[in-house]
């Protein structure tokens, strides 16, 4: 079950009298498309539609609607100077009360959407496996930290992610769904080859990258070439990850630094993947 910061069941457990709002139409500049929603109680909200004053008006229009006991009219909302903000766009948004059936849906909903989410297998449970799969946990993947020794996972304490004791962490990358990323970053350079080159394999994953120097990335090259006798292959693999424009060795920022090429390597493949299937 997904960490209570985003677990809709206790928040309509805590909150059962609550309204949906929904977007339901956009037009020129947004900050959320048409799909965004959000729930609010007296005390609290649940996700988000974004866009600051937007928001803000949203969320009064759904508590005067609790207080009063009748149900709130739909707003069409300019997204100009009018109210503070800059978009140029348009907003239209519903307002329903939260009855057993709806939230039945919501749930059901909420769950459809976590289940779609690119996986991203983080090996290695060290300081900066840990910063990592702690700056990814705040983006919307489905995290796993991988590795091989007890000890390091049951220290690790980042939470909203999966972890996974292996001690063949290479059939972990084998068994992933289509769309996986795999970032490789762990105490041995021989495990992260034996890694790296499983998940070069597989044409469908979003995103392969290794910590490591450039002598690193030299020695795995010419591995994979001796291993393999595919030296394309190692075109797909990011290493260094996170890139060499900031020189910081720090976990925090190479994590940071990282987190910003993974998310957007593993949205952009599944986004790519919805518009291929919607035809």
């Amino acid at each position: 079950m997904p960490a209570s910061r985003e677990n809709i069941r206790d928040f309509l457990r805590r909150d059962p009298a609550a309204v949906l709002v929904e977007v339901t139409g956009v037009a020129g500049s947004t900050p959320r498309d048409a799909d965004a929603w959000m729930l609010v109680s007296e005390t609290a909200i649940f996700a988000t539609i974004g866009g600051g004053q937007l928001e803000y008006m949203a969320i009064d229009q759904a508590r005067r609607a609790l207080r009063s006991g009748r149900a709130a009219d739909p707003m069409a909302v300019p997204l100009g100077p009018e109210i503070g903000q800059c978009c140029g766009g348009r907003v239209g948004l519903a307002f329903t009360p939260v009855d057993a059936a709806l939230a039945e849906r919501l749930i059901a909903r909420s769950d459809r959407e976590i289940a779609a989410r690119p996986h991203v297998y983080v090996f290695g449970a060290g300081h900066v496996g840990d910063a990592l799969a702690m700056a990814l946990s705040l983006a919307p993947l489905r995290v796993v930290l991988v590795d091989t020794r007890e000890d390091e996972l049951v220290a690790s304490c980042v939470p909203n992610i999966e972890t996974c004791l292996t001690a063949m962490p290479e059939a972990v990358v084998r068994d992933a769904p289509c769309g996986s990323s795999f970032v490789i970053l762990t105490h041995d350079h021989a495990l992260d080859f034996l890694i790296a080159a499983e998940a070069l394999r597989r044409a469908d994953a979003a995103y392969v990258g290794m910590i490591g120097s450039k002598t690193k990335r030299a020695t795995f090259r010419n591995w994979l070439t001796r291993e393999t006798g595919r030296p394309e292959t190692f075109e797909r693999l990011i290493c260094p990850i996170g890139g060499t424009a900031v020189k910081d060795k720090r976990p925090s920022v190479i994590a940071a630094l990282a987190a910003a090429e993974i998310v957007t390597a593993a949205l952009t493949f599944a986004k790519a993947g919805e518009m291929v299937r919607s035809g």
